[in-house]
């Protein structure tokens, strides 16, 4: 095998592996996400990494967002009405909660990145 095509293979090589990295790092996750009345739904909550939410209501009644930080206690970021939209960045360790406290299902479409092992649940409205 001459040089000049070794040195191809091996850049050929690099460049997709760089392209799959590149690609699972911007890739995140994407749900369309579904809170009952009187519910709320946690993300997160012990990761290592800071993340962020990408938020938009597609849902008839508005969502609440708070962060529940890793060493206690916990503050709102926004509450989005039907239609709109938010961008929500969340500390390492930190949990988002989003909340319905509307009598109507709510519904959210979300794209996560970031450091994206994170816990997913739900829990009834008021365990802050």
């Amino acid at each position: 095998m001459r040089a000049s095509s070794r040195f191809h293979s091996v850049s050929l090589l690099t460049l997709v592996v760089l392209s799959l990295l590149a690609t699972a790092c911007w890739a995140g996750i994407r749900s369309g996400l579904l809170i009952e009345p009187g519910k709320q739904f946690v993300l997160g909550g012990g990761q290592r990494g800071a993340f962020k939410v990408e938020a938009h209501n597609v849902g008839p009644v508005p969502v609440e967002i708070k962060e529940r930080p890793r060493g206690g206690g916990i503050f709102g970021k926004t509450t989005l009405a039907p239609g709109a939209r938010g961008t929500l960045r969340f500390m390492a360790g930190s949990t988002a909660v989003l909340l319905n406290p509307s009598a109507e299902q709510a519904k959210v479409d979300l794209k996560i990145s970031g450091d994206t092992k994170l816990s997913m649940n739900y829990e009834p409205s008021g365990k802050l």
